[in-house]
């Protein structure tokens, strides 16, 4: 019976490996992603001195969304990796940058990117308030606002989490 349980904890333990389909999954979304920035770039190359003041401010906004959105995906990989998969041998100095990350930090981090994210989105929303009802704005705004919350909440737990911990 030990050795059954012993081939069972095997396989459980074996079958994090899948999720490097997953983050080899990521890595080609952030390439393809890559190209999609440099396709907006160029569009915002190419008008930099037909676009007013308000156009360009959106479209540095959405070059600054697509940065925090590639980073995002570059962090939870990163992350993800090194806390399911295994630790990276050579490269402990390649990702120290980022700090500790266990599962706790990085979904504040995550939660705060996704705010970050969700701001810039509403500040290029507010820019062109013109083109959206005030019921549409309403609902943007209550959705920004549970972003924020949840982000403070979980960083709250966290602090509750580390403080039981130590």
């Amino acid at each position: 019976m030990k050795s059954l349980e012993l081939l069972v904890e095997r396989i459980i333990l074996s079958s994090r490996w899948i999720l490097v389909v997953f983050y080899l999954g990521l890595v080609a979304a952030l390439a393809i992603y890559a190209v999609s920035f440099l396709y907006k770039f160029g569009k915002v190359a190419m008008n930099v001195f037909v676009f007013d003041d308000a156009e360009m401010i959106l479209a540095m906004l959405g070059l600054i969304d697509a940065a925090l959105v590639a980073s995002l995906i570059l962090m939870v990989m990163i992350a993800g990796y090194e806390n399911f998969v295994s630790r990276f041998d050579e490269a402990e100095a390649d990702v120290s940058f980022l700090g500790k990350l266990d599962s706790g930090s990085l979904k504040i981090k995550v939660a705060s990117s996704i705010v970050a994210i969700s701001s810039i989105h509403l500040l290029q929303v507010f820019l062109n308030v013109q083109q959206y009802t005030d019921t549409k704005l309403m609902w943007l705004t209550f959705i920004h606002l549970a972003f924020v919350v949840s982000a403070v909440l979980l960083g709250f737990l966290e602090q509750i989490m580390s403080k039981l911990k130590g």
